[in-house]
């Protein structure tokens, strides 16, 4: 065995043994005290264990990628790799979905008590209702906002009203936008690494991204979907500053990416964290310092965007975050021990991600070791001797991965994400299987990634 074998190793138990720690003392405290408001600890889940309609799928998808995956990922033509990919994952999502059942697992997700198609009656008015929106998000106030409604920006809320406006109305249809627009960021992802790390990174990491046990939580709910057009806004910002297109291209996905980004902030109002992402995005990126300034206005005038709607229809973004912050604590947030989840949050995320996760950040952390001309601007960069050009693709992977790890970190310890951060961090998460590209042996890191899913799907009813 290999140091680098064993490194992984290390890894991988470490993973576990903090899983494990989190289990054992998240059940002691809750059957002890009851602060927790989780079933399963460190999960949003009940133990259930059941077979569904969508079992026999979720194995062959698995089967499928385990065994073809790999190796097609190399062979394709990039654009088809990129439709392959997001196909495979929209299957594989909704085969886990379909374990709990169409009802269970996909239509009834978004319409329980706390959940977004509640409130859709309420907004026969947009703009109205977006002028009366912050009065409603303390717990004490007139009819309060169900905990996810008062727990976001509008425009996710919005989103599913729209879907209602134009005849898609439903637990149903609500769910399936989740899943397709969520599953398309897989692709997204796979853009951003191929134009900064190198499409041969890229194509390793495919497989992973497809096979994520984060979409259990994928499907069904609205995280998945805000994943997917944070990673979209990042995607661009990486055409932007690392294409290879035209000057009209680059443009239109200056412009994009900051209207997405824009977007993202009225989703959730912790992906304001992606603005780290983003800044490391345009230090890989190839862009000199006079084309960053000539593209920061497009990149403002998109960004202004989604703010400049929401707030002449009514709604303040800072005032809304305010209030948010004093209905979390006025609810079970105020309960819930800080100590306990800021550790136990990481517990959730390794579920999230998958052990070959945690192996492949070990990597990461080495291939930066080993390489640090990725933390070089790009003309330093050119004058540097790098004796192996693939060790400085990996540098430059793992510095995009970690800047994802930084995001998820100082959400976590702001204590504003105590609990259902498997579904919560989904968009930061996300970020963090392409270092799994870095791992030697993809199939045994795949099956493992599988068999945690299924595991996770088919021993637990999640929340999510």
């Amino acid at each position: 065995m290999t140091r680098a074998h064993l490194r992984d190793l290390c890894a991988v138990a470490a993973a576990a043994l903090l899983v494990l720690t989190a289990v054992v003392v998240g059940r002691h405290i809750q059957d002890a005290h009851r602060t927790l408001f989780v079933h399963w600890p460190p999960l949003f889940a009940d133990w259930d264990p059941h077979v569904g309609p969508g079992t026999p799928a979720a194995l062959v998808v698995a089967v499928a990628v385990i065994a073809y995956g790999p190796r097609l990922a190399l062979r394709l033509p990039w654009r088809a790799l990129l439709v392959a990919a997001w196909g495979a994952s929209l299957a594989w999502t909704w085969s886990l979905a379909l374990v709990d059942g169409w009802q269970r697992g996909v239509a009834g997700r978004l319409t329980t008590t706390n959940e977004y198609l509640r409130v859709v009656d309420r907004f026969h008015d947009v703009p109205g209702t977006l002028r009366d929106f912050t009065h409603h998000i303390l717990a004490h106030s007139p009819a309060p906002w169900p905990a996810h409604i008062a727990g976001h920006p509008p425009a996710a809320t919005v989103t599913f009203v729209l879907l209602d406006h134009v005849g898609l109305r439903g637990g149903g249809w609500a769910g399936a936008w989740c899943i397709t627009v969520g599953t398309t960021a897989c692709a997204a992802v796979l853009v951003t690494v191929g134009l900064l790390a190198g499409r041969e990174l890229a194509r390793r990491a495919a497989p992973f991204l497809v096979l994520a046990p984060a979409a259990v939580w994928v499907g069904t709910s609205a995280d998945g979907y805000f994943a997917a057009v944070a990673a979209w806004s990042v995607a661009l910002l990486a055409v932007a500053v690392a294409g290879r297109s035209g000057a009209g291209a680059r443009a239109a996905a200056t412009f994009g990416a900051g209207l997405l980004f824009g977007l993202t902030c009225y989703l959730s109002y912790g992906l304001t964290l992606f603005a780290l992402i983003g800044a490391v995005v345009v230090l890989l990126g190839r862009v000199r310092a006079h084309d960053l300034l000539r593209g920061l206005p497009l990149l403002l005038a998109g960004l202004a965007v989604v703010p400049l709607l929401f707030t002449l229809a009514g709604f303040d973004w800072w005032e809304g975050y305010r209030l948010l912050v004093t209905r979390y604590y006025q609810g079970v947030g105020g309960i819930r021990p800080y100590g306990y989840w800021v550790w136990a949050n990481l517990a959730c995320t390794v579920l999230t991600v998958g052990f070959a996760t945690a192996a492949g950040l070990g990597r990461a952390g080495s291939a930066l070791v080993r390489d640090r001309t990725a933390l070089l601007p790009r003309r330093s960069r050119e004058t540097a001797d790098v004796a192996d050009p693939s060790a400085a693709a990996d540098a430059r992977l793992a510095l995009l991965v970690f800047s994802a790890l930084a995001a998820l970190l100082v959400a976590d310890l702001s204590g504003m994400s105590k609990a259902e951060t498997e579904r919560i961090w989904l968009p930061f998460a996300l970020w963090l299987l392409p270092s799994c590209a870095l791992l030697t042996g993809p199939r045994a890191w795949l099956t493992t990634q599988a068999v945690l899913a299924l595991l996770i799907n088919h021993l637990l009813f999640t929340g999510w």
